[in-house]
């Protein structure tokens, strides 16, 4: 599939089947996150693969919003970083969270990111430090996001080109509008 038809069509899936994810696919997104570039070649960022139900359905309480979704999906991508490695260590693996959505995107499967840096599980908890406590993540490794994977429910239609907002892009200068 040409890059552009991948990236018109990839949406944010937070409804999934219970249609099992062949092994031949996770091993392709592993291969995604693994290949994605990072700064200097550093490679801070992890990677666990959950697809234990179980564990899913505990990962997915771990902040009050925008995460329920993940206990019906067949996998998750948690996504981490040694933050001792590098001090851009959060746009690295951004960068590979990306890979893993068009990745998933590109062999039929729907992704959607759940934020977990800077968000709170409870009052007294971070959504962080209650994943790397079920996780055994060391202290050093941050935990960036999670990545839901799964067969979509149903098919989402990619958005029209009136939903992108050029005007939110300048040529040559800030304020120069660009035209298309």
């Amino acid at each position: 599939m040409p890059f552009i038809s991948l990236i018109r069509q990839r949406r944010s899936i937070r409804a999934f089947s219970d249609r099992v994810i062949d092994p031949e696919k996770i091993d392709l997104l592993v291969e995604s996150a693994l290949r994605a570039p990072s700064s200097r070649g550093f490679n801070p960022w992890r990677f666990v693969v959950v697809t234990d139900k179980d564990l899913l359905k505990k990962l997915s309480q771990s902040k009050p919003h925008g995460a329920s979704f993940l206990q019906h999906a067949q996998l998750g991508f948690v996504v981490c970083a040694d933050t001792a490695r590098t001090d851009v260590w959060i746009e690295d693996a951004s960068i590979a969270s990306i890979y893993l959505h068009l990745a998933a995107t590109s062999i039929g499967l729907g992704s959607c990111w759940i934020q977990i840096r800077k968000r709170m599980h409870n009052d007294s908890l971070s959504a962080e430090n209650y994943i790397r406590s079920l996780l055994e993540i060391p202290d050093k490794i941050a935990v960036e996001a999670i990545i839901a994977i799964g067969n979509p429910a149903d098919v989402k239609k990619p958005h029209p080109p009136e939903y992108l907002q050029y005007e939110k892009v300048f040529l040559n200068q800030h304020g120069r509008a660009y035209k298309k």
